[in-house]
Order: C-alpha cells, then structure tokens, then sequence
C-alpha cells in the first residue's frame, strides 16, 4: 500500500500540474478512440505501452482477454462494449493477449482450476480456441501449445466480438475496425492477427505497409443516389 501512496503523491506534485488542464477538461467528459479489451494480468499496461494521454483509452480488464459471444446473459465485458460503441461512439476495438498467460495455462492444465470454480466457468468462454489449438500437434512442447493457444484465443474472441449487434451493425457499415494482438511481455513487442492472411504478423511491418487488421470487408456499401437538379 505505501507504494501506491508513494506513487499518488508523486503523481499530485509532478504529473498532475504538468496536466491541469487536460484533467480540467477530462472532468466534464471523455472522447476516448479505442475500446482497449485485455487481461487483468498486471503485467499489461496498456497506457503505457502506447503512452496514451487520459481520455484517449476505454480500458476493460478481465481473466484472459474474454469476449462472450452475445446472448440474453449481460456481463460487464459485453456492457462495456456497448457503452463504448454506442454511447462513447469509439472508432477501434482491439483484443490484447499476452505471452505467458496465466489464464491460458489453466486452460492447458484444467485440474489446476478445481479450487476456482468461477474462473474455470468463464474460461468455458475459451473452448473454441482450445478446441481449434488442439488439432495442432505440440505434444511433448508445452511452450508451443501455450503459444498457439494464445493466438487461438484472441482469434476466438474476435469471432465472439462480431456476434454483438452493436459491434455487428457498425463493422457492416465500416464505422468501426477491431484488431487482435499479442503483447510479447520479455521482447517488448506485438503481434497482430491479419483477417486477410488468416495469420498474426508484426504491428510495425519493417517495409512500411499497413498495420495488420482482424477487420473485414464492409457488407453495407452507402449508395449514391442522383439527385435532380
């Protein structure tokens, strides 16, 4: 505890005069641009990765960067998208795994979740991508089947992201892209799932091309109509 009030009384004396206004202005509302969607592990720190300012980052953290696909069920994760879509009218989403996840080991290794019967019923919102991760063969290299599983499982939640009308309705249109990356924790680097190649590949290509998208095709293309003059 005294490191956090260490660390408030820095921020008080240090980082919040640099940015009174800013804050000044946060206080009457926020515009964020993306709905950042990660796992509660500590070790991700998405405002710093990036080194967004207050106000540009709606964060949701929970155990494994879980979407649920839409049903009559409300959770907080599939709230949260839809306050940011509709109400904070955010143009990204992005999905952000991570290399040594705790969740996705616990998925590889089910015993160890009979003490936590609630973590091991959300993970059920994994089965997808242990399902597709499995038919990989990775017997006798768990570091493998860790890795595979990971990109299995931002790619399943992705899938489970579209099935939420609100996220359904404005991809179709093209008013929102969503992405699905892999934060490497030791390497400081990122990888990013490419719905045209099917694949993850760097967020920063060397040769200058466009970042990686999980974004499709938009269905509803405006029609142009003529108007007589």
């Amino acid at each position: 505890m005294q490191s956090l009030l260490d660390g408030f009384r820095h921020f008080r004396k240090e980082v919040y005069p640099r940015q009174r206004g800013l804050f000044r202005q946060l206080a009457g509302g926020q515009t964020p641009h993306t709905l950042f969607i990660t796992c509660a592990d500590s070790r991700v720190m998405p405002e710093l990765m990036f080194a967004a300012q207050p106000g540009e980052l709606f964060v949701y953290r929970n155990i494994g960067n879980v979407v649920p696909p839409y049903s009559q069920h409300v959770s907080g994760v599939v709230a949260a998208i839809e306050y940011a879509v509709a109400v904070l009218q955010v143009k990204h989403i992005v999905v952000c795994g991570h290399t040594d996840c705790g969740a996705m080991k616990a998925v590889l290794n089910p015993d160890s979740l009979r003490e936590v019967p609630n973590v091991a019923a959300w993970l059920k919102h994994t089965d997808s991508a242990r399902q597709v991760a499995a038919q990989h063969d990775h017997v006798g290299h768990p570091e493998d089947a860790l890795h595979c599983l990971t990109e299995e499982n931002v790619v399943a939640q992705l899938d489970h992201l579209r099935t939420q009308p609100v996220v359904a309705a404005r991809l179709a249109r093209g008013a929102l892209r969503i992405h699905g990356w892999i934060y490497d924790i030791a390497h400081g680097e990122i990888r990013a799932f490419d719905a045209e190649q099917g694949r993850f590949l760097p967020l920063l290509p060397e040769d200058g091309k466009r970042a990686p998208e999980a974004t499709l095709r938009p269905r509803l293309v405006p029609v142009l109509r003529n108007v007589a003059v």
